[in-house]
């Protein structure tokens, strides 16, 4: 295993992602706690000393479960991760609360890394409020020692991650944000790689082979790749690219048997990057899947022309970015996420099928058609 350098801590490239553990009769809210033993214990031994959990993962079980299984390593021999349930808007009476539950369920008196919990366009502005005093909160915990060290994770968009950061970024210490080689371009990870470089704040990687779709593939550039690195598994090349940017500190990996975390593991046993040609070969691959005829999604490329003729004031272009989104990805959650902080008027049902968008959209889209099947999908 090789380490990366946080401030004084040497933290394991690959670290235990705990929302995809094995669970029992296909049920994800019950862990399979003698199975999620085994694989700590085996991490443990082969050099993961990171592991990261939440109050929602596994129907709330997540954080017991791990707790259990780290409970009989001594405490300075790991690093233990959780979040604040920001997406859930109710959460933000019960701060005191919620953190004290976490620190009982997972045993410990402290967690070395806290973080903000899916910082999106539905919950910043919570995040943001002085008066609920959840900043605040967190970095009296901090100055208590209850929290060594304090981030955000952020599925949203690059503007909303900017917006957070401006006003906290005195006291975040590392950023966790939805990244891989797919995403680089598809969800503009490329740009809050390059901010989070240019602010020199440490970025940890979440989803990371896209809910397992890149540990099946390499979405068609497998020829060309096999002839530097044969023996290279699909998973091999998307954290091999990870590997290569800058910036990224921790890689973290869901892994849900013990087969997934022994090849992960064995691929992290030293650092190994990627060529720039390589590089160049997925994010061809990955911009193919995704504006392919059988990809879903349309070829908007947000000029606005449309906007300026909807005579509802939608936001065309955001709206079909989400929709591409949710088509490529069969859905999900990051789409009906941020159409959550839409007024109502302002979602893709609030269109007349007009088409005025239409006859002036560059890429012929049919937009109103589109506005349509969203809508469709989403009530699916």
């Amino acid at each position: 295993m090789f380490y990366n350098d946080f401030k004084d801590l040497k933290l394991s490239a690959l670290g235990m992602g705990c929302m995809r553990l094995p669970v029992i009769d296909g049920d994800d809210s019950r862990p399979d706690a003698a199975a999620v033993q085994e694989m700590v214990d085996y991490a443990m031994a082969n050099g993961v000393n990171y592991y990261d959990t939440a109050w929602g993962y596994h129907g709330g079980n997540s954080e017991t479960v791990i707790g259990e299984a780290l409970s009989k390593y001594d405490r300075s021999s790991y690093y233990l991760a959780s979040k604040f349930p920001g997406y859930d808007l109710s959460n933000f009476d019960h701060i005191e609360e919620i953190f004290e539950k976490q620190l009982e369920k997972c045993k410990t008196d402290y967690f070395d890394f806290y973080l903000f919990h899916n910082v999106c366009e539905l919950n910043v502005d919570k995040y943001l409020d002085e008066e609920i005093g959840l900043m605040d909160y967190l970095l009296k915990q901090k100055e208590a020692g209850r929290i060594r060290h304090l981030g955000f994770s952020c599925h949203g968009s690059f503007e909303t991650m900017h917006k957070f950061i401006r006003k906290y970024w005195m006291h975040l210490e590392f950023c966790q944000i939805q990244l891989n080689y797919l995403d680089f371009e598809f969800q503009d990870a490329r740009y809050k790689v390059e901010a989070l470089n240019n602010l020199g704040m440490p970025i940890w990687v979440m989803e990371g082979l896209r809910g397992g779709k890149l540990a099946k593939s390499c979405l068609g550039a497998e020829k060309m790749l096999e002839k530097t690195h044969p023996e290279y598994t699909p998973a091999n090349w998307a954290f091999g690219f990870l590997v290569s940017i800058p910036g990224v500190t921790m890689i973290l990996s869901g892994m849900s048997d013990m087969q997934q975390l022994k090849e992960n593991i064995e691929f992290f046993d030293f650092r190994k990057t990627i060529s720039d040609d390589e590089i160049a070969s997925l994010l061809t691959a990955a911009h193919f899947s995704v504006t392919g005829k059988n990809a879903g999604t349309v070829p908007c490329t947000a000029c606005r022309y449309c906007t300026t003729h909807c005579p509802k004031g939608l936001d065309i272009p955001k709206i079909l970015s989400l929709y591409n989104e949710h088509s490529y990805s069969e859905g999900g959650f990051i789409a009906p996420m941020a159409l959550a902080a839409f007024d109502k008027e302002k979602l893709p049902s609030a269109c007349i099928g007009c088409g005025s968008c239409a006859k002036v959209c560059p890429q012929q889209i049919d937009i109103p058609g589109v506005m349509k099947k969203f809508t469709e999908m989403l009530a699916e």
